[in-house]
């Protein structure tokens, strides 16, 4: 079936068809959608939706019925984000699967409703306290998000982890059709989990370990498990000439846009290619270093004033990797990211 949706409501629909069993959340603008689709389909399909009293309420509120072995989901945005972060730090010490929708926002501090990709650091690098990682997917339309919505329930069931969802104000508020049906979902049992069940009895949900061998032994094992994750799960994208005279790079929306670029630039008689992350942990840096070749440029796009370009550089030592951001609310026009495009390629070839 297709329906015409924001991309706020596909994560609803996509939380649905992957069998989420409760929503807890605090609505924020460019948000505040994801929130009010929750509370029209969760509760008569016979699933919880609580406003909470606050984005603290609503993270511990999570944390509670993650424990239980429900599929459980809450969303905001960058503000939100912030006041979550101590409980995200909880989900992921006790390793309990949910999944977190961040619709980003223009920052710092309240900044405006506009979009942005200013959260990168915060979502991707951990954002709250310890040594920590949680799995981040960047859709880059409505109906990635809807399909990334689904995917995201079962990877934090596989991985007994929280996982990311990051769009922004654009992605969230933009409208196009996607395509509902039924999907196989992999519930994983959770044996761990505190629920009704007599065997459950003696099972333990924590973070905390006084003895100081044993939170090293629990810290090392979750970093083992990061370890899988980064060779199992990391994707991208990869759009256009298979021997490039320059890559594009960005995720999301900018990833999005990007593809008309290359095209643009293929027209001009510049061979260009994209690469965009679909996880932003792990980073794909193994498709990076497959693509770009020994002289090749790299222009990295994003809608801050330089995050994810960082992960690029760092999959990519000794390459030219340049950033170009705009910020504000602001999106760059087409124009502009081919002027970007052909001035890098001119300067490569005058090196």
């Amino acid at each position: 079936m297709k329906k015409l949706v924001k991309g706020n409501e596909a994560v609803v629909i996509g939380a649905l068809v992957a069998g989420c069993d409760a929503y807890y959340g605090y609505p924020i603008t460019p948000a505040s959608e994801i929130a009010h689709s929750a509370s029209e389909h969760f509760l008569p399909l016979g699933k919880v939706f609580v406003q909470a009293e606050c984005e603290v309420g609503a993270i511990n509120m999570v944390f509670g019925a993650a424990s239980s072995g429900q599929r459980v989901m809450t969303a905001s945005s960058g503000p939100g984000i912030s006041l979550k972060m101590e409980g995200i730090s909880y989900l992921a010490g006790a390793q309990l699967p949910c999944v977190i929708v961040d619709v980003q926002r223009v920052g710092p501090g309240l900044g405006n409703i506009g979009p942005e990709q200013s959260d990168y650091f915060q979502v991707v690098k951990g954002g709250g306290h310890g040594d920590y990682r949680a799995i981040v997917l960047a859709p880059a339309s409505v109906e990635e998000t809807y399909k990334m919505s689904i995917e995201a329930f079962d990877l934090a069931d596989k991985w007994r982890s929280p996982v990311f969802i990051l769009t922004d104000a654009t992605l969230g508020q933009m409208m196009e059709p996607i395509d509902i049906r039924e999907v196989e979902t992999h519930r994983s049992e959770k044996p761990w989990a505190l629920d009704t069940k007599q065997e459950s009895n003696d099972n333990l949900v924590t973070s905390i370990y006084l003895d100081f061998d044993d939170m090293e032994e629990h810290i090392n094992n979750l970093h083992a498990k990061y370890a899988e994750i980064t060779e199992q799960e990391a994707k991208a994208e990869v759009y256009g000439a298979d021997v490039p005279d320059i890559v594009l790079t960005g995720y999301g929306i900018t990833g999005r846009m990007l593809r008309s670029v290359v095209d643009k630039l293929n027209e001009c008689g510049i061979d260009a290619t994209l690469i965009r992350p679909q996880t932003l942990w792990p980073f794909p840096s193994k498709t990076y270093q497959e693509v770009v070749k020994p002289g090749v440029p790299v222009l990295s796009v994003e809608l801050s004033r330089g995050q994810f370009v960082e992960d690029v550089r760092l999959s990519l030592p000794g390459h030219n990797v340049k950033h170009y951001g705009r910020v504000g609310g602001n999106l760059p026009e087409l124009g502009e990211l081919v002027e970007q495009a052909e001035k890098l390629v001119q300067e490569a070839k005058n090196d």
